[in-house]
C-alpha cells in the first residue's frame, strides 16, 4: 500500500521503517536536515535498530521502500493511508495537551486527498479523535497507541507485545479499515513474533480493535500504571535511604512475589521522558469530575521524589562543607532519560537541577549530545575526565562504568544498572 508518516520522531521514523519493508511510505517532516539525512539513509534520532536498517539499506542488504519530504502536498496526494505522528506536548497552563500538530496534519491530508484512512498515533486526550471527526464531519480517523520505548522504538515495533487500535466498532468500514492496519503492523513485525499464540490460540500477534475513546483511554492508562510503579518503587527507595535499610533486598523480596514482578523496579529520580509526565497529567485532567485520589497521587509522587533527591544532595554538599571544601561543584552526568537515548524531554534529572539552582548550589553538566556551552543557567562540559575532575560531587540518574574511577563521587539510586 501507499503510506505516509508525518513525523520522524520515535514514532514516526520507527513506523516508516517497519511499514517501508512491504509498502511504500513517505516520511513527512517540516525540518529540512531531518528529511535530507534520511534520503541519505542517516537516522535523525539515536535507535540503534533504525541506524542499522538505514545501513543495511543504503548498502543494499535491505530493501526499505521510502522517501522523505518537506512536501506535504505530495505525500498525501495518493496514499492509503496517512499516519499521524507528530509531538503533543503537555500544557501545564490548560491542563491539556496541545494537539495542534495533529489537527494541522489532519487539514494537510485532506487538502489533497479525501480518502485516505487516517490513523493518528500521537498521544491525544480521551475523547480527542470523535470530537474532531464531529468538528471537521471525517469519518474516515481513527486512533492506534503506540507502545514504544525511546532508543529502542523500531525494536518494540518489530517485537511488539501486542497491536491496538480503536475504531467505531458500529461502522464496518473503519473497523475493516483498522484491521487493516493492524495486519500491516503485524506484516511488518519480525516473523518469529508472528508465529506466537494469541490468548485465543490463533497463530500470530494479539491485536486488539477497541472503540476509539477505548483505545485513547488504554494509552494513557498504561503510561500512569508504569508512572505508578517508577513512583511506588522510588518511595520504597525513600524510605529505606531515610531508615537506612537496603533498598535492593527489599526490592529483590517484594519483586519475587509472581503478582508483583521483577520489572519497573529500579529507583532513579523519578519517572521522565517524552510520555509517562504528560500522560498521567492529561489522565488525571480527564478525571474532572469523577472521584480518584490516585491519580492525583502518582503526578503529585514524582515532585515529591525530586525533592527529595535534591535534599540528598544538598546534605552531602553540606558534609562537605564541614570537610573544608570552599565551595563544592556538583555534577550532572547526562541529562538524557535512558541509555541509548539522545532525548532528554522532560527528564527527571533536569527537576532535580532547578531545585539545586534554587537552593544556590553551583552546577555544571556533562552530556556530550549538546552542542551548546550552556544549558539552563549551567556550565556544559563536554570533556568527561575535565567534568570527572572538575566536580567534587557528581549526580547520575543512571549509572554508566565512565563514572567507575569516581564512584565514590557519585549520588546514584540506580541500583541495578539498567533502566
Amino acid at each position: 500500500m501507499k503510506i505516509a508518516v508525518a513525523g520522524t520522531g520515535y514514532v514516526g521514523l520507527s513506523l516508516t521503517i517497519l511499514l517501508a519493508q512491504h509498502n511504500e511510505v513517505c516520511a513527512v517532516d517540516i525540518v529540512a536536515e531531518k528529511v535530507d539525512k534520511l534520503n541519505h539513509f542517516v537516522s535523525p534520532i539515536r535507535d540503534f535498530e533504525i541506524e542499522e536498517f538505514l545501513a543495511e539499506a543504503k548498502d543494499g542488504k535491505r530493501q526499505l521502500s521510502f522517501m522523505a519530504t518537506l512536501n506535504m502536498d505530495e505525500a498525501y496526494r495518493d496514499v492509503d493511508y496517512a499516519v499521524i505522528a507528530t509531538p503533543t506536548n503537555y500544557n501545564d497552563a490548560t491542563n491539556s495537551f496541545d494537539t495542534s500538530s495533529v489537527e494541522s496534519a489532519i487539514a494537510a491530508v485532506r487538502k489533497v486527498n479525501q480518502k485516505a484512512w487516517i490513523v493518528i498515533k500521537s498521544t491525544v486526550p480521551v475523547g480527542f479523535t470523535e470530537g474532531v471527526k464531529a468538528r471537521l464531519g471525517d469519518q474516515k480517523i481513527f486512533f492506534s497507541p503506540e507502545f514504544l520505548r525511546e532508543g529502542h522504538a523500531l525494536w518494540d515495533n518489530l517485537h511488539p507485545s501486542r497491536i491496538v487500535v480503536g475504531a467505531p466498532k458500529e461502522d464496518d468500514n473503519a473497523v475493516e479499515a483498522a484491521r487493516t492496519f493492524a495486519n500491516l503492523l503485524a506484516d511488518g513485525a519480525d516473523p518469529g513474533e508472528r508465529r506466537r499464540a494469541n490468548a485465543d490460540g490463533t497463530a500470530g500477534i494479539p491485536e486488539l480493535i477497541l472503540g476509539t475513546t477505548e483505545a485513547e483511554a488504554v494509552k494513557l492508562f498504561v503510561n500512569t500504571y508504569l508512572a505508578l510503579r517508577v513512583s511506588y518503587f522510588n518511595e520504597l527507595d525513600t524510605y529505606c535511604e531515610v531508615k537506612d535499610l537496603s533498598t535492593a533486598d527489599i526490592i529483590r523480596g517484594v519483586s519475587l512475589d509472581p503478582r508483583v514482578g521483577d520489572f519497573y523496579n529500579n529507583p532513579s529520580f523519578g519517572y521522565g521522558g517524552y510520555c509517562l509526565p504528560k500522560d498521567s497529567k492529561q489522565l488525571l485532567a480527564n478525571y474532572r469530575g469523577v472521584p480518584q485520589d490516585l491519580i492525583r497521587a502518582i503526578v503529585d509522587a514524582n515532585d515529591t521524589r525530586k525533592d527529595f533527591v535534591a535534599s540528598q544532595v544538598e546534605a552531602r554538599v553540606v558534609k562537605l562543607v564541614y570537610e573544608g571544601i570552599g565551595q563544592p561543584v556538583v555534577g550532572v552526568y547526562r541529562l538524557t532519560m535512558k541509555s541509548g537515548s539522545d532525548n532528554f524531554r522532560s527528564s527527571s534529572i533536569q527537576g532535580v537541577i532547578r531545585r539545586l539552582q534554587d537552593k544556590r548550589i553551583p552546577v555544571v553538566i556533562y552530556e556530550p549530545t549538546l552542542s551548546d556551552d550552556e544549558f539552563h543557567g549551567c556550565k556544559v562540559i563536554s570533556d568527561l575526565e575535565i567534568f570527572k575532575s572538575h566536580c567534587n560531587l557528581i549526580v547520575a540518574n543512571r549509572w554508566n562504568d565512565e563514572l567507575s574511577n569516581v564512584a565514590d563521587k557519585v549520588y546514584t539510586r540506580d541500583l541495578f544498572k539498567r533502566d
